[in-house]
């Protein structure tokens, strides 16, 4: 179709043209030929182009194919737990490598019965963890949560637990630098007890034993804080039929601090010792008698604490009758200025504690009471039988 225009104005990027029935077009001068001015009229053939029009649409739909194929067909897959391993007091989880197809790493975190253990440093390389400080024969669950730009995801929930003291498959060791004929004993002692043994440090063990601390597998144990032991803790384990303590086996420990025999399993009662006989005779300790300044001291305390009553005043009498029965002669004063000295003090307490004071009224018959008698009665002979 030819429009014929006629050019109204032109400026440096856009020039205004004029249609017949007077309506204005603005126009790119640019698409202008170099030397229209104002006044000119100039002939625009407009048409459709179909063939340009069909590439367009083709390279289109091309690119949405793309973007559909490389974003919309593969997403991040929700990571699967597993347990390697698992302890007394550990587990060993891992995992596989993540999958976040096209979307962008946010982070990976570990829960432990609901609860947020921690997020996995650098998580791209790492596929396992270990976990310790759980407690004996208890169940845990674990699961992990991939948070990518795409959304979150969570994998399934693990439900395992820790093992009994009695329970050694958990056991991983690694041999050191020891015999030959050694470490085939040790190899022995290990599948009797149902453990593991490996040749490489991982993560998954539990005991590095030798008999000399040096090479790079015991700098690698030393540096992951795995526990270097003798070989005498595996026959250790092996005898009392359960984990035994490393205390008394690391390399440099004194061998009097290993048990002996087997030991009395947790929640049982020691043996009780059987019931003594009547009748039989027994052996007992007296303890040694205290001494007599001690005994002094707290025979005054007594007295202090526990005063004795005092007894009535006797007849002059009776005082000159008792006098004789004392059986001791009353104590010398002392000098003027002079006090007593400690002796006098003890011999008047023990004399005081052996006494026992006699009740009012009462007392034992004396010759004078036997001359009274004879004078007022008649005498054995007089009496008739």
């Amino acid at each position: 179709m030819l429009v014929s225009l006629t050019v109204g104005k032109v400026d440096a990027g856009m020039a205004v043209l004029l249609t017949e029935d007077k309506r204005i077009i603005e126009f790119p001068s640019v698409l202008l030929p170099p030397d229209i001015t104002s006044g000119c009229i100039v002939d625009i053939t407009v048409a459709r182009n179909l063939t340009s029009e069909n590439t367009a649409h083709k390279a289109f739909s091309n690119l949405q194919e793309t973007i559909y194929q490389t974003f919309g067909v593969r997403s991040p897959v929700a990571p699967v737990l597993r347990c390697r391993n698992a302890t007394q007091t550990s587990f060993v989880l891992e995992w596989d490598p993540i999958q976040l197809a096209t979307a962008e790493l946010r982070s990976l975190s570990l829960y432990r019965n609901g609860s947020k253990a921690g997020s996995i440093p650098r998580p791209t390389e790492m596929q396992s963890t270990k976990i310790s400080g759980l407690a004996i024969d208890t169940e845990y669950n674990f699961h992990l949560v991939l948070r990518t730009s795409a959304g979150t995801y969570t994998s399934d929930k693990l439900n395992i637990r820790t093992h009994k003291m009695t329970d050694l498959s958990g056991i991983t060791v690694t041999p050191g630098v020891m015999p030959a004929s050694l470490k085939e004993s040790l190899a022995n002692a290990v599948s009797r007890i149902g453990a593991r043994m490996i040749e490489t440090v991982r993560i998954d063990t539990t005991h590095f034993v030798c008999t000399e601390g040096r090479g790079q597998a015991w700098e690698r144990a030393v540096e992951m804080n795995i526990p270097v032991v003798v070989p005498d803790w595996v026959l250790g384990c092996e005898r009392e039929g359960r984990i035994v303590g490393v205390r008394g086996y690391y390399l440099n420990a004194d061998p009097k601090m290993r048990p002996i025999g087997p030991s009395i399993p947790q929640g049982q009662a020691a043996p009780k010792s059987p019931p003594r006989q009547q009748g039989t005779p027994r052996t007992e300790i007296t303890p040694p008698t205290p001494e007599r300044e001690n005994i002094s001291r707290r025979s005054r305390a007594d007295s202090e604490d526990d005063p004795r009553p005092t007894p009535p005043p006797k007849s002059p009498r009776q005082q000159q009758q008792e006098a004789p029965r004392a059986g001791h002669q009353p104590l010398p004063s002392s000098p003027q200025g002079k006090e007593p000295s400690e002796s006098d003090s003890e011999s008047t307490e023990k004399g005081s504690r052996g006494t026992t004071p006699e009740p009012a009224g009462a007392r034992k018959p004396t010759v004078e009471d036997d001359k009274d008698d004879r004078d007022d009665s008649s005498s054995f002979q007089d009496v008739a039988l």
